[in-house]
């Protein structure tokens, strides 16, 4: 060490007299920081940051569902969850949905904010008593004394060979229930920042997932990694901007929009993508906005075409201002009205694909 000591006080020397001579009024070169990166987060890791954070966040919040503890979930979205915060928060319950769901109302009730999760929407029939009678409806019987703060959450639609009773898509069925707010992710940013708003929600939300997207990565800015991050309910997003035809959609049929807009793009026809990310409340104005700029509307959605969203959509521009601007009629494209088969072929023939939109926007653009 003493041996070096004198070459590296001799390269000091140096460094001061050029920092203190003729080279010190030189421009100095600086380095431009660029934005930092955006990170690759699954819709899975990120329903688990979002339930992590408010559960540290909020001791009043506790999840419960069947396997969401020990087991660390069904599909893994509770992982980790039980062995950090312990049987209180994060609860095994039997398989009796209509018994843990009116334990969360109840819970509701007395002021805790419990998230419960259902292994598939399907099997929340066998609650939904509780749901809409009990959670939907109590804050209005009592004249706004006894708040029901509770979050339904778990896969909801198609999921992949699972037929017919477990399949369906339960957008239209909660968001024809006044007492109800209804939102429905299709990305990492939408499942975060809703669920977020969700728990932090005074009034009983559906949170209606895909399990089909659950291990799809997204991009997460800075911002939306943050423990601060939340997605309004009740506001839609602009995927891509465009100016010929309107695309709204919901849940994972917004990825098959995006991919139809990038084709009909070499085409020359440039898409405008609405996420919804809420059914209920709609954004209806961002909807009418775009209407009016494109002239043209088709929506999209997996569950079937009988009052369903996409036919609310239609009633909604219908009866409102943008109806005029319209050059076609709006065209929607649903699930098939039929049970869902359990063949292969069946079942993709019964669900919105990308060819299915780019025919849509066709036939409404005429070309």
């Amino acid at each position: 060490m003493a041996a070096s000591a004198g070459p590296l006080r001799g390269l000091l020397r140096c460094a001061q007299r050029v920092g203190v001579g003729r080279f010190s009024g030189l421009p100095q070169r600086g380095f431009h920081g660029s934005a930092p990166a955006a990170a690759q987060v699954t819709v899975r890791d990120a329903l688990n940051q979002a339930l992590d954070e408010e559960i540290e966040r909020d001791e009043k919040v506790f999840l419960l569902g069947e396997e969401v503890a020990q087991y660390d979930g069904a599909y893994k979205i509770s992982r980790g969850l039980w062995k950090k915060y312990g049987d209180k928060r994060v609860i095994d319950t039997p398989i009796s949905e209509m018994g843990f769901t009116g334990i969360a109302v109840g819970a509701a009730m007395a002021g805790l904010r419990p998230i419960c999760e259902f292994m598939t929407f399907n099997f929340s029939m066998q609650a939904i008593d509780q749901i809409i009678n009990s959670a939907a409806k109590t804050y209005y019987m009592s004249s706004g004394l006894v708040p029901v703060p509770i979050v339904f959450r778990g896969p909801n639609g198609a999921s992949a060979g699972v037929a017919a009773q477990h399949s369906q898509c339960f957008a239209a069925w909660y968001a024809h229930c006044p007492g109800l707010k209804v939102v429905s992710p299709w990305s990492s940013e939408d499942a975060k920042g809703l669920l977020k708003a969700s728990i932090r929600d005074d009034n009983p939300v559906v949170m209606l997932e895909n399990e089909l997207m659950y291990g799809v990565p997204f991009e997460m800015s800075e911002e939306a990694m943050s423990k601060d991050f939340i997605v309004p309910i009740g506001k839609a997003k602009i995927e891509r901007p465009g100016t010929h035809i309107t695309l709204v959609s919901h849940s994972r049929s917004v990825g098959h929009c995006v991919e139809a807009a990038a084709i009909l793009a070499k085409d020359g026809v440039e898409c405008e993508v609405i996420n919804l990310r809420t059914i209920r409340p709609m954004d209806i104005e961002t909807i009418e906005s775009s209407v009016v700029k494109t002239n043209h509307l088709v929506t999209v959605e997996g569950g079937w075409p009988q009052f369903g969203v996409g036919a609310e959509i239609c009633a909604r521009i219908m009866e409102g201002p943008a109806f005029n601007h319209l050059d076609a009629p709006a065209v929607r494209v649903t699930g098939a009205d039929v049970p869902m088969p359990y063949a292969k072929t069946l079942e993709e023939n019964c669900l919105p694909q990308v060819k299915d939109i780019i025919h849509a926007a066709k036939k409404t653009l005429n070309i």
